[in-house]
């Protein structure tokens, strides 16, 4: 590190590391062809613990602006994510009773997946999107979308045009946030006062038990346990009231929450806190094993491709996920090992994924190069990506899946 490293929560130093993935890209800059040989910037990989908070977190190499005043992940692309976002909206409908009175803003509503479901129910919503790209296919749909970044300021602001909120949702979003106090002030003020937040993130627990490193790259700022969430929220007022484990990325939580005193807190919440405790989420010493069960991954995945190189197998690509560039530059992967990849995105079609340079193919691909292997990048969708493309075996292919546990199938 240049200097002192201090904790976005807590202030504290930070000098502990949780996993050094080297140095990579920005991991959704991926590369039009006709730049194929032009240089692009990569920058260091580094995550660290704090040693008081047990929030995990990565310098922030690039400004919120840079990564994502213009998005290339459109949610709608994903048909298990729908189905789980369409869940949720018809169980937050249920459980706070929410009417055509009510108000629901979402934080990061990127297309308009999730909202849609709630203006198909007769339930105003505001979504707030800061990628003008994803924000302008969001407001195609009939979504009203606010293409700001949220932060104390302009939640403020919101509240004062569109009215407190009954229902606040920051879905997989934190994570993406650098500055954590002022995207909790504004989810605080965009609060009704009896209103719900939820967020959803994938929990670090289950991204240490799986050895998940490819979750970490740029884009994501910090990784959370229930444990360093709480420490955000007592800052803004807030607490939680209940707690959802998701199978979601890997294995996340949903976590209630509201301001200070409005709810009574589930047993959930206790019992939840009593298991991270036991699993060692404020240990440090579970932190300084993580990286050489990283390392050990990296060599599976590595002795996999290198063995299907020497048995003259080829080997293709499922997706261009952020998750999947992580693996790949990490483990230094390029066409040698990986000829290519497909994608359902068409913004991604055509391109080159950063720094390893494997071209994205449509998924027509595999019917005309018949890959004897598959790689699932985007593993959280495994069962997803296997039904769509059972094809593959009938001239006998393979899913592999290197998360959570190496899996050839």
């Amino acid at each position: 590190m240049n200097g002192e490293l201090n904790c976005r929560s807590c202030g504290a130093p930070l000098s502990v590391t949780f996993a050094d993935l080297g140095s990579s890209p920005l991991s959704n800059s991926y590369i039009a062809a006709d730049r194929a040989r032009a240089m692009e910037p990569t920058y260091p990989l580094h995550a660290y613990v704090c040693e008081r908070c047990f929030l995990v977190q990565l310098e922030a190499v690039q400004s919120r602006e840079h990564i994502f005043s213009e998005y290339a992940y459109f949610s709608s692309y994903s048909d298990s994510w729908l189905a789980h976002s369409r869940n949720y909206a018809e169980t937050a409908i249920d459980r706070l009773g929410l009417t055509k009175e009510s108000l629901v803003v979402e934080a990061a509503s990127n297309d308009g997946y999730l909202l849609q479901y709630f203006v198909d129910a007769g339930i105003p919503v505001v979504g707030v999107e800061p990628a003008a790209n994803v924000a302008a296919v969001a407001r195609g749909r009939g979504i009203v979308t606010e293409n700001v970044f949220l932060g104390e300021a302009t939640g403020g602001e919101l509240r004062g045009r569109h009215g407190g909120a009954d229902l606040v949702i920051a879905n997989n979003v934190i994570a993406h946030v650098p500055d954590v106090h002022d995207f909790f002030g504004g989810l605080a003020a965009l609060l009704a006062e009896r209103g719900s937040l939820t967020v959803e993130f994938p929990h670090l627990m289950r991204l240490i038990e799986g050895v998940e490193f490819d979750t970490i790259y740029h884009e994501h700022f910090s990784y959370y346990s229930l444990h360093s969430l709480e420490g955000v929220l007592e800052a803004h007022e807030l607490a939680a009231y209940d707690v959802e484990e998701l199978s979601t990325h890997g294995g996340s939580l949903r976590v209630w929450i509201g301001h200070e005193g409005a709810f009574q807190e589930s047993a959930a919440i206790g019992d939840f806190r009593r298991r991270e405790r036991d699993f060692g989420i404020t240990s440090i010493d579970v932190y300084r094993a993580f990286p050489a069960k990283v390392a050990a991954r990296k060599r599976r995945v590595l002795r996999f491709l290198l063995d299907a190189a020497e048995q003259n197998k080829s080997v293709a690509g499922y997706g261009a996920p952020a998750k999947g560039n992580t693996l790949l530059n990490y483990c230094g992967v390029g066409t040698d090992l990986l000829q290519y990849t497909v994608d359902r995105n068409p913004a991604k079609v055509g391109t080159l994924l950063p720094g390893s340079r494997v071209p994205v193919f449509e998924t027509s691909r595999y019917k005309e190069t018949k890959p004897d292997y598959i790689l699932i990048l985007p593993w959280n969708l495994r069962d997803e990506v296997v039904a769509q493309n059972a094809f593959v075996r009938d001239w006998g292919g393979r899913f592999v899946a290197a998360m959570p546990e190496f899996d050839i199938f």
